[in-house]
């Protein structure tokens, strides 16, 4: 999106319901172009009109069940999104931060939703639209917090103290820099901002998206300018809340209600059920980091960048080899392993990433067209676990590679994704309701979902070593000139996990290629693990 557009990208939604008096204070904000105080706002709300419109529901679809129900007890999967960023302290002021995020709150309804669960299947998001822009930017500050940590304090609290997130907020953003951010000065100073929103709201590409339309509109409004824009976007959800549109359409639809509707043919059903069994069937690992048993979880992200020039390089050297980075990596995971693990090794290796299934869902224009959306599934890699003795690795390197480029390809471009991506969505969200009755001490009545095409017929192992979310070139999203006043240079991301979690990262940022290794150090045999990570950036060392 142009930096100068900036109107509204087609959506339009925000805010639930707040205790006016309750909120906590922000500082004189302007309604058009008259400045009302805090508690100016507060009367005008009681003595006029209620401060929401009446609340919308719109039930979660299978994927995002399978992301909200485990995430309830201590927020598993919560997504955060790092930036560190040069910029002055009058551009990261409360106001303007404020203002920012009470825009994209209105243009992104899910963010200011919250959960409602009447039972296993009958989940809903909540949403209640502001009537005023002080209302939005209210609502906005509720969730918004100025902390003067350190990049890595800000990262450990969030994954490793108290939830940040709950049923009733759904995103939250925090601001860290040193106290000088209260200057009103124009001196560069480093700002953390740590943008949090629970992964049943949407996945890492909508996360990416949002900070770049976050850091568009703040780097190129002044204070006035922004407020001008919030109430723009209350005035279209006035006009939509008023009667003049279907409010039904202010909510991005699930995953499952935007994939293409299924011939409604009893054979049709059998035929996509067996192939999705079959295709599971084929998904065999014999492999997977040893665990220790450990209640006390703490997720470390330890990270690496390459200088651009030596990521030109490495770029180069793959596309010499007729790959991505991405599928690259796979393999550098694959022969990291082996040099690691000397057992096993009839067993292949197997490993997971998520899918983008956007470009697979049906184009409505009556809907908003708000990103922030789940739209994810899942695919696996699996490759030889050893090297065989005498070979050249840098050739047994480079032919799995390619291999992983000829298994991504042949999944993306299946005529069977929609059918399977469907079939798993209603597997995770069974298996997620069935989980969450035994969590809760409810009995459970549901069947487990099938797993086989044969009654009695023995799974393979299914074991995957490691999960990898490979981001891609994200210097093609955060499009930097767009927003000149506002200098990034570093970006992590990931997610609060489970006991035993562990995800790698790659992607290129500011020039630069990053790899981010985020596992919990408690729950697997730490020396082990670290040998991986050494062995893996030496492998890039060695093939790259």
């Amino acid at each position: 999106m142009s930096a100068l557009d900036l109107t509204r990208p087609a959506n339009g939604d925000s805010v639930h319901p707040t205790d006016l008096a309750a909120a906590p204070p922000i500082p004189d904000v302007v309604a058009g172009v008259k400045k009302i105080s805090l508690h100016d706002a507060s009367t005008l709300q009681e003595t006029h009109s209620p401060a929401t419109w009446p609340a919308i529901r719109r039930r979660l679809g299978d994927t995002e069940v399978s992301y909200y129900l485990p995430s309830r007890e201590n927020g598993v999967n919560d997504m955060y999104l790092m930036l560190g960023l040069k910029a002055s302290p009058k551009a990261m002021s409360t106001a303007m931060v404020n203002a920012v995020w009470a825009i994209l709150r209105c243009r992104h309804p899910l963010l200011a939703s919250k959960i409602e669960m009447d039972n296993y299947d009958d989940i809903f998001f909540e949403y209640s639209p502001p009537r005023t822009p002080i209302v939005a930017l209210i609502d906005a500050n509720t969730a918004l917090e100025y902390r003067s940590q350190s990049s890595n304090e800000l990262l450990d609290s969030y994954l490793n103290g108290p939830r940040t997130l709950s049923d009733t907020r759904l995103s939250y953003l925090i601001v860290s820099s040193p106290p000088q951010l209260l200057d009103d000065s124009d001196v560069e100073i480093n700002v953390d901002l740590l943008i949090c929103a629970t992964h049943f709201l949407g996945d890492g590409m909508a996360l990416h998206q949002f900070a770049h339309e976050f850091l568009s509109l703040l780097g190129n409004h002044d204070e006035a300018g922004l407020l001008t824009i919030l109430e723009g976007e209350v005035n279209i959800l006035t006009a939509e809340f008023s009667g003049q549109v279907d409010t039904g359409l202010c909510m991005p639809l699930s995953l499952e209600e935007r994939l293409p509707a299924s011939p409604p043919s009893r054979f049709h059903a059998a035929a996509v059920l067996v192939d999705h069994l079959s295709d599971q069937r084929r998904q065999i690992g014999g492999h997977a980091f040893p665990k220790k048993e450990s209640q006390d979880r703490r997720t470390i992200v330890p990270t690496v960048s390459y200088d651009g020039d030596r990521t030109k390089a490495i770029l180069r050297t793959c596309r010499e080899n007729g790959v991505s980075i991405s599928s690259a990596i796979f393999a550098l995971c694959n022969i990291a392993w082996a040099r690691t693990h000397n057992r096993g090794w009839e067993s292949p290796m197997m490993m997971y990433s998520a899918l983008n299934i956007r470009p697979h869902l049906k184009a409505n224009e009556r809907l908003n067209n708000s990103y922030f959306f789940l739209a994810i599934g899942f695919f696996n890699i699996v490759l030889p676990s050893f090297v065989p003795a005498g070979s050249k690795e840098s050739k047994i390197f480079w032919h799995r590679a390619r291999s992983v480029k000829t298994q991504t390809a042949k999944i993306a471009k299946s005529s069977c994704l929609v059918s399977r991506s469907k079939e798993m969505s209603k597997e995770r969200g069974l298996r997620a309701r069935i989980w969450g009755m035994q969590d809760d001490g409810v009995e459970c009545t549901l069947s487990p979902p099938r797993r086989t095409l044969f009654d009695g017929e023995a799974k393979a192992s299914s074991a995957a070593l490691i999960g990898l979310s490979m981001l891609g070139n994200l210097d093609g999203i955060y499009k930097h000139p767009s927003f000149p006043t506002l200098k990034l240079h570093t970006l992590t991301t990931g997610s609060r996990q489970r006991n035993g979690g562990m995800l790698l990262f790659g992607y290129t940022f500011v020039g630069k290629l990053w790899l981010s290794l985020g596992y919990d150090v408690n729950g697997f045999d730490d020396d082990i693990v670290q040998t991986f990570w050494r062995n893996l950036l030496a492998c890039v060392d060695d093939f790259l």
